[in-house]
Parts: structure tokens; sequence; C-alpha cells
């Protein structure tokens, strides 16, 4: 299905505008389940195609309704800017779930290198919404059913496993955001459900992030599920048809039925 893009744009959206790119599956397919996709860019870019729209066909093959979010990402909108743009796009979806087919309980968020610390970010500062706000979709929850981390930035003090990169976009060297910044340091009982997948080989974002977010859900009681695959540089997105690799999005989709967001595969015979 062609994007439904919030608010009207025909194109991508300028640097500083942020936007909403809306796929849903065909309706007698659908799973009352959507995803937030973040593509990843060191916050200075937005890899539209292959951490983004790609994704999207491929949870609308499996039934999920997905949203490629364009945060803004320019120089000039650091932080609190993209996370102020995470906040928003689901509290945005959360509210128009009866519209999308959704079950607002069964909304998650997904992201991808940089996007990874975004949707890391949002699954560790969320609130329930202002129930006093004039706008009614700031009345609604920004808080991720669950949250899934590909190959994802996560911490911005521990070194020397830091992407200094997209840390100096995000935070303009301010060290005081730092503490702040880092995912692993702000996991608690409420952060929701976490899948992770790194590379075993990735040199640029090492695969301790994701460790060290996977470690502070088991001691915080989150569930989670973490995947390190040996062969694995960075920027493998769905697998690019490796073989091994390729098995990544398959055991997200298994974890994803375990839990209840998407139907289990029906098999022939006995169970």
């Amino acid at each position: 299905m062609a994007p439904d893009l919030i608010p009207g744009h025909d194109a991508l959206p300028k640097p500083e505008e942020p936007g909403i790119y809306v796929y849903l599956p065909p309706p007698e397919h659908a799973t009352k389940t959507g995803v937030l996709v973040f593509p990843g860019g060191r916050y200075s870019s937005w890899a539209a195609d292959t951490e983004g729209f790609n994704v999207a066909h491929f949870l609308n093959a499996r039934g999920v309704a997905a949203f490629v979010v364009y945060y803004r990402n320019s120089l000039r909108c650091q932080y609190p800017v993209p996370l102020l743009d995470a906040q928003g796009a689901l509290r945005l979806v959360r509210s128009r779930a009866g519209q999308y087919q959704l079950d607002d309980r069964k909304i998650g968020v997904m992201g991808f290198s940089a996007g990874g610390h975004l949707a890391a970010t949002l699954a560790t500062r969320f609130d329930q919404g202002d129930s006093t706000a004039a706008d009614p979709v700031d009345r609604v929850s920004c808080r991720p059913d669950f949250v899934v981390l590909a190959y994802p930035v996560i911490t911005f003090t521990a070194e020397p496993y830091i992407h200094k990169g997209s840390r100096k976009n995000l935070t303009g060297g301010r060290a005081d955001l730092y503490t702040e910044l880092s995912a692993e340091l702000r996991v608690t009982k409420e952060t929701p459900p976490a899948f992770l997948v790194h590379g075993g080989r990735d040199t640029g974002v090492p695969a301790e992030n994701s460790v060290l977010f996977y470690s502070a859900c088991r001691q915080a009681g989150v569930p989670g599920e973490l995947h390190i695959f040996q062969i694995a540089g960075h920027s493998f997105h769905l697998g690019d048809g490796d073989p091994v690799l390729s098995e990544w999005p398959e055991l997200l989709l298994n974890w994803m039925s375990v839990n209840g967001w998407i139907p289990r595969p029906q098999h022939d015979g006995n169970p």
C-alpha cells in the first residue's frame, strides 16, 4: 500500500519537518498490532530505504501495521527534539488506533543503530499523557508496548563502547547529557519487553551496547531476548539476503507471537 504521509507530505520531509509514513497490511491479514520504525543515521541523516520502507513491507506481509517515523535529525535539531518527535508519533498512532484497526495495547517501536538509541530512549523516557491537555493526542500515553532494537546505540558513558558520532550529533557535545541519555541506566520494571539483535563483529557500535541494555532489563525483571550473530558487522538491516543473518527477522516474529502481539504460526499435524 502506498504510504499515507502525515502531515501531508508528497516527498521526503525537509530535515526540520517531522513526518510519519503509514503502511497498513490488507485488512483480511491484519493482526491489530502496529510498529513505529525509527531508521538509523547517526542523528544526522535517515536511512529510509534499508531501515525504514523495506522494514514496513516486511511487517505488512506478516499482518503488522508499520509507521516509518521521520524524526528531525539535523544538527540544529538536537536533544530533546528527536525524542519529542518519537513521543508525539507514538501518541498520534495510538490516538488513531481505531482508524488504523489497531489494538492500542499492541503498539511497539523498532529502531536501527541511532534509531535504536531513539527507540530505547523512548522505551525508558515515556509518560502516560497529560490528562489536562487541550489537544486530545497529548492526553495519550507514549509508552511502547514492546521495543525492538537492531544493532542499537545504547550507551553514551561506557567506554570503549560509545558511538561518539551519534553522541556528538544528538547532544552537541554536552557532557551533562551523557548519563541522562545512556538508555541502559534508565531501565526500570516499567520498561517494555525488549528484543535485541546485534553483530559480533560490529566495530562501530559494539555488541556490548545491546548486552548492556539486555542486562539492565534482566536486573529490572523486564522480559527480553538477545541475539548476537558472530559473523555480522554493523548495518545488516533485515539480513541483506545472507542465509544466516536473514534468520533474525523470523526470530523476531517468533518472539512477537510468544508474547501475543501476533498470532502463533499454524503448523500441520500434531502440535
